[in-house]
């Protein structure tokens, strides 16, 4: 059985029975048969159905986003926004997806030669508990259109949204074996990806998850795509807009209690500004609202487990043996851990290091762009980095030299439909949303006609 623990009430929300392999298969063969039809589907047809998901994303937002918050703890405001979010991205495609897949015209000595974009089949996705309806819609939106079908292997803590997704395509009248889940343990994903039935294979998560997932699909020289970690640092220029930036750093680590691989976990700021910013941000952060995730004024929720919170003190000890201070907060009872600043922090400690899953953050202080660009650039992950200073020529000229797979000026980062969104290094491989997206899990078939 499958269980789902209410992080903030520490009851059984529900449990779900997992499937057998002999229902797995099943449903990989429905979504294979399912496949030799939908991919002759206009887009024009497809277009429709994502757009109807769109609207029944709209019109039960409340419902889906409220087991959401049972399920994982995501305050209910933040819920609901990330079900309004998936109903854009399922927009975007419906509206964009057939002039990003448009054969492209190459002119050679051929009478024509073009490139077409043609789907693969049955792709994979291994996707994680934190944004539980968003991580999966990004991916599924643009694989849809594409022509593809997906099966969904999701977090054994939120099976509920995992129904949910399935039943929001069943509703919009998407056909049977289009899109399927899967109520099953991580123990039964290999075998699924060695199934020759399952053309590709892409996962959110945990470098270990990533690492094993790429394994397996590398072995069989099946396409991967890995969104995983990530360690994203704010820096904060002296002659930077102090109001704006404050709400931008405070939003970037704590919305969704910090559990978000984008979020930005490292204050890098500069040594003229570091007093007077700390203050404000201190003030900030001691003034977020935390209790009931159910309540829609509440900021701060649980943690999605207890281990989690445990994993996450565990970190913060480390980092204070080993010369940190913690300025604000670092309480954890069961799942709630306490919005949590640290200074003092160097690259050689824990909480610079590793990745921090959860509300805290370490401020780290710098003397040049030279010197933050070196912070930056000493982490193992790179997902992305937000620059904050009213000298957009100087952010320019560092962009070049930030390894990341995003950087963004006066803004945090983010994932948008309309924008690329994916890391480097240990962050992963390979790039979500965006024409980069869609095109990820297509054949790009080189057509030659003399």
């Amino acid at each position: 059985m499958l269980n789902s623990i209410n992080p903030y009430t520490l009851k059984e929300v529900y449990s779900v029975a997992e499937f057998s392999s002999e229902q797995v298969n099943n449903a990989i063969d429905r979504a294979d048969s399912c496949f030799t039809t939908w991919r002759k589907r206009s887009f024009a047809e497809r277009s429709t159905l994502l757009l109807a998901a769109a609207k029944e994303l709209k019109q039960n937002k409340s419902e889906y986003a409220a087991d959401i918050t049972l399920e994982m703890g995501k305050p209910i405001s933040q819920s609901i926004a990330e079900v309004e979010k998936c109903a854009w991205a399922c927009e975007f495609y419906a509206e964009n997806a057939e002039q990003q897949l448009a054969n492209k015209p190459i002119q050679t000595d051929a009478r024509e030669s073009y490139v077409s974009y043609e789907p693969l089949g049955a792709v994979l996705a291994v996707m994680p508990w934190n944004y539980p309806f968003w991580q999966v819609f990004r991916f599924a939106a643009p694989a849809l259109m594409a022509g593809n079908v997906g099966l969904l292997k999701h977090a054994s803590n939120v099976m509920k949204s995992a129904a949910n997704i399935e039943k929001v395509f069943q509703r919009a009248g998407f056909p049977e074996g289009c899109f399927t889940n899967l109520p099953i343990s991580s123990g039964k994903v290999e075998d699924i990806i060695k199934n020759k039935k399952i053309k590709a294979v892409t996962l959110t998560g945990s470098k270990p998850a990533g690492s094993a997932v790429a394994s397996v699909a590398g072995s069989k020289i099946k396409k991967s795509v890995l969104e995983l970690g990530g360690s994203n640092a704010l820096v904060v220029f002296p002659d930077c807009n102090v109001e704006e930036t404050l709400k931008t750093c405070v939003q970037a680590r704590f919305q969704n209690t910090g559990q978000s691989c984008i979020a930005g976990k490292r204050l890098l700021l500069h040594t003229s500004i570091a007093k007077e910013f700390m203050e404000k941000f201190l003030s900030a952060v001691h003034n977020l609202k935390s209790g009931d995730p159910m309540d829609s004024d509440t900021y701060i929720g649980p943690m999605a487990r207890v281990d989690l919170a445990e994993e996450l003190e565990q970190q913060l000890q480390e980092s204070v043996e080993q010369g940190a201070k913690i300025l604000l907060g670092g309480n954890r009872k069961n799942a709630h851990f306490e919005p949590t600043v640290v200074g003092n922090v160097t690259p050689g400690m824990t909480i610079f290091k590793e990745e921090t899953f959860g509300p805290l953050i370490g401020i780290t202080v710098f003397e040049t762009a030279e010197e933050a660009v070196n912070l930056v650039n000493q982490s193992d992950f790179g997902l992305g980095v937000s620059l904050f200073t009213k000298n957009i020529e100087m952010a320019k000229e560092l962009i070049p030299q930030f390894e990341d797979g995003a950087v963004f000026v006066n803004e945090l980062v983010k994932s948008d439909p309309r924008l690329p969104f994916g890391g480097t290094k240990i962050s992963g491989y390979g790039r979500e949303l965006s024409a980069d997206g869609i095109q990820e899990f297509v054949n790009k078939k080189t057509v030659y006609i003399h």
